[in-house]
């Protein structure tokens, strides 16, 4: 039984080094310049926009409030602020979109979310809370840029 372990043991270790040996190596430049913590992660705050109450827009204000959505989407990632948004597809929890906001509190990012117009008139509704992820999400918008043909 103890040569079971040893032999057990021996076998993890030598795993356990292999699997180190191929991570890539730490870049702690990289690291700093996004924010990440130790564990290459940070804070965020998770937002999900659900249907709103306003039921009574017409089509043309519906167009007006959601081109002022988009521009509020690209100035908060142009600023740093927005790290990820997007739509939800046809599901029926009324959930329409996500954000990411780059900040450490919920507050922070209710001020962002609010000037969003879409927020303002109550075509959306915001619910936000506090989230950890890898600080890799950070390189979202600048590699979008190198993907996307067309602007949104």
């Amino acid at each position: 039984m103890k040569k079971i372990l040893i032999l057990l043991f021996t076998i993890s270790s030598i795993t356990i080094a292999a699997a180190q040996e191929k991570l890539e190596p730490y870049d702690e430049k990289l690291a700093k310049e996004l924010g990440a913590d130790e564990y290459g992660m940070k804070s965020y705050v998770f937002c999900i926009l659900k249907t709103g109450s306003n039921t009574t827009s017409t089509v043309e204000e519906k167009k007006k409030y959601f081109e002022g959505h988009m521009e509020n989407i690209n100035r908060l990632a142009k600023e740093g602020k927005l790290v990820v948004a997007g739509p939800f597809m046809k599901n029926d929890r009324n959930y329409r979109g996500i954000f990411i906001f780059n900040c450490k509190t919920v507050e922070e990012a209710q001020k962002l979310v609010e000037t969003d117009p879409a927020v303002q008139a109550k075509i959306f509704e915001a619910e936000l809370t506090p989230w950890y992820s890898s600080a890799a999400l950070m390189q979202v918008s600048s590699n979008h840029e190198k993907l996307a043909k067309t602007k949104l």
